[in-house]
């Protein structure tokens, strides 16, 4: 079976050795961590040797492999002290992936909302976004290469790179290996039928596959909210084959629902 995995923060423990216990014991294999785990800022100015130390020992005692570690700011956030800001935790965070052997950091394309990376602003389609997107992944491929860790950026609806199209045109104008694609078919799309769904699946994994290296799974609702795998519209065992048929062989890591479904998301995923 395919190993699947889950990001490390679904769960909430006193300690880090009885969180990844947990995560063990519902059969993941696999995770994608994040500082505030060990109880640091997602975005931390340091990680004390200690604190590497004590994920490591605790990955090794659970045979849980990191394959991937949060990094994402705003990218293309206006305030280029704001982009610069998370350039500088970046490169704290790839100082500790290198440590801890973990392949990838996570990254989000930004928008220009000034509060929320997540959030759509009318601006984020403007050749500007995009310029100080660019400018700022271009120093984020720099940390990676000095690091030789890779970056993952995912398509999201409410980000400057919103959907494949533009995160093939990115991969293509940053001419990079390091530059990887985070697929989550929930963030294609808000409200489509499942005929739209799986031609979005498709358009995706037919532009993006020689560079995918994770994909995410949480569900949409239908009517343009999240809810966990296998209780929304998506065709997951659809995206599934289509991923196995072009070949894409990424580890698969599941989000965006409370620890009290994680044990029929488990289910769920070793189903597919």
């Amino acid at each position: 079976m395919k190993p699947i995995g889950i990001f490390a923060k679904t769960f909430q423990r006193d300690g880090l050795p009885e969180l990844l216990q947990a995560i063990k014991a519902q059969g993941f294999n696999l995770i994608q961590f994040n500082m505030s785990c060990v109880g640091l800022p997602s975005l931390p100015d340091h990680v004390p040797a200690a604190t590497i130390a004590e994920i490591q020992q605790a990955l090794a005692e659970t045979d849980l492999q990191m394959v991937g570690l949060s990094a994402t700011f705003n990218m293309g956030h206006s305030d280029q002290k704001v982009r610069e800001a998370g350039l500088q935790s970046l490169e704290v965070l790839a100082q500790a992936a290198a440590k801890m052997e973990n392949p990838l950091l996570s990254l989000c394309t930004g928008s220009r909302h000034p509060l929320d990376k997540w959030a759509f602003h009318p601006e984020n389609t403007s050749p500007a976004a995009w310029l100080d997107m660019c400018r700022t992944m271009e120093k984020a491929i720099a940390i990676a290469e000095q690091y030789q860790l890779f970056l993952g950026i995912e398509p999201e609806l409410g980000n400057i790179v919103s959907n494949a199209s533009k995160a093939q045109q990115l991969l293509r104008e940053m001419g990079s290996d390091r530059l990887k694609v985070i697929l989550d078919p929930a963030n294609l799309f808000e409200e489509e039928p499942v005929t739209q769904i799986k031609r979005l699946i498709d358009k995706a994994i037919d532009l993006l596959a020689p560079s995918i290296a994770m994909t995410h799974a949480k569900d949409r609702d239908g009517v343009g909210g999240f809810s966990a795998p296998g209780q929304g519209i998506i065709p997951f065992d659809y995206f599934v084959q289509q991923l196995a048929a072009a070949g894409v062989t990424a580890p698969m890591v599941a989000h965006g629902f409370g620890e009290e479904e994680v044990p029929e998301v488990a289910d769920f995923l070793r189903g597919l």
